[in-house]
């Protein structure tokens, strides 16, 4: 592929054939409510209420006006929500969303990454057991309230035998003491901690009672090695749960007229497919209720339910030469991850450069904004240009960048968007 090819123009869609009329499109609804907003805006406060009737037909009249420029350009960035398809049906933009085991390198399936993870841990007890029960506390333990207790109580005890080594008491735990049942023995992989580190289980005789009870009781050996005690229990603090990585599922595909279309998996939305075909469903009726006067907290409300819609974005970045780099992130990522992710695949990496969102604004690198609070979600098209002034300070230094902004290795593997 030459360095300088042109990124083909990106054609409208064809006009659709008539159709019986439905219910507005999200484009539609979100024109409405801009419209809305200005009219809102417009209004002098000093007068008394307008006509709901006026205010509904100025609103269909605006709302018409926007949807048809909306819909004779396209703009980059376009990320009205698709209907989710099946992972393995044709033409999707990326085939389902995918996590990397921290442990084994394995790529999972969303559906798989609890179990593999379970398994990679409960595998790593033949080969470091302290390590493994950790782990399984942290990790198999979901209430993270009751884990930091537990945890927090098993340190107390290895304090209490670290500072007073010579006292027997220290060293036996009895299993049915309260404190014992409630915030340890109701945790998994507590009693392989306790195993692992040196104690044993035994039965022993209990001060004025007939049966002994059983009780947890340091080893001579674990006691003559009070640093790995308090090694182990610095671990135990520390840890974090397990956790499956995302899989960005980088790819670089050449300039492409579909740059700004997603078909996408149902993994991208937290609603099943029937839920967002109810939703669109009652959006039938969207013009008449986006029409009724709504107060701020009403339209913040429901935006922010609108952000909570998706747990997933995928997210293009269209440089100079047409081609397109894409990758797959969580909705509430900040935009210093897309940062992060372009500069891995640029040659100059050292050189400042911006990302332009739909219509030219400009996303800051600094931003501590998430991918759903700038509307870039469940996908987005994004442009990249270097920086005016550092393309100012090369030029008159009577030098040029590199045609090619992508490290050879990304373009080698370069695909056609399909």
């Amino acid at each position: 592929m030459r360095a300088r090819e042109k990124a083909p123009k990106e054609r409208p869609n064809p006009p659709a054939l008539r159709q019986p009329r439905q219910g507005p499109t999200d484009e539609a609804q979100m024109a409405a409510a801009a419209a809305l907003a200005r009219l809102e805006q417009k209004q002098p406060r000093a007068r008394g209420p307008t006509s709901q009737d006026s205010i509904r037909n100025q609103v269909r009249k605006e709302l018409r006006a926007e949807a048809t420029v909306s819909g004779s350009t396209e703009a980059p960035g376009t990320n009205v929500a698709p209907e989710p398809r099946e992972e393995g049906s044709a033409h999707l933009a990326v085939p389902g969303v995918y996590f990397t085991c921290p442990l084994t390198g394995a790529t999972l399936r969303k559906d798989q990454r609890d179990a593999r993870i379970r398994e990679a841990i409960l595998s790593h007890f033949s080969t470091d057991p302290v390590a493994a029960s950790i782990m399984k506390i942290h990790t198999f333990n979901k209430d993270r309230d009751k884990v930091k207790l537990g945890v927090d109580t098993i340190a107390k005890y290895l304090d209490n035998i670290h500072l007073h080594p010579e006292e027997e008491k220290y060293r036996k735990i009895k299993l049915q003491n309260k404190v014992f049942q409630e915030r340890i023995n109701c945790l998994e992989g507590t009693h392989e901690f306790f195993e692992a580190i040196g104690f044993q289980k035994a039965l022993l005789p209990v001060p004025d009672q007939e049966s002994p009870e059983e009780f947890y009781v340091l080893s001579v050996a674990a006691l003559a090695q009070p640093q790995s005690l308090e090694r182990h229990k610095e671990q135990l603090l520390h840890a974090e749960p397990v956790r499956a990585t995302l899989a960005r599922q980088r790819r670089v595909f050449r300039p492409s007229p579909m740059a700004s279309q997603f078909d996408l998996p149902g993994d991208f939305f937290n609603l099943t497919a029937d839920e967002l075909r109810r939703e669109q469903r009652l959006r039938a009726e969207a013009v008449e209720r986006l029409s009724v006067l709504r107060t701020k907290a009403m339209r913040e409300k429901e935006e922010q339910r609108e952000m909570r819609r998706y747990t997933y974005t995928l997210l293009r970045v269209r440089f100079p030469d047409g081609c397109l780099l894409q990758g797959t992130f969580y909705a509430r990522e900040r935009v210093a991850a897309l940062y992060g992710f372009v500069r891995e695949a640029l040659q100059s990496d050292w050189l400042p450069f911006e990302l332009l969102a739909s219509g030219g604004q400009k996303l800051s690198e600094d931003e501590n904004l998430a991918f759903n609070e700038c509307g870039l979600v469940p996908s987005a098209l994004l442009t990249f240009s270097w920086d005016a002034a550092v393309l100012e300070d090369i030029r008159a230094a009577g030098t040029e960048l590199d045609s090619s902004i992508l490290k050879p290795e990304l373009l080698a593997a370069i695909e056609k968007l399909s």
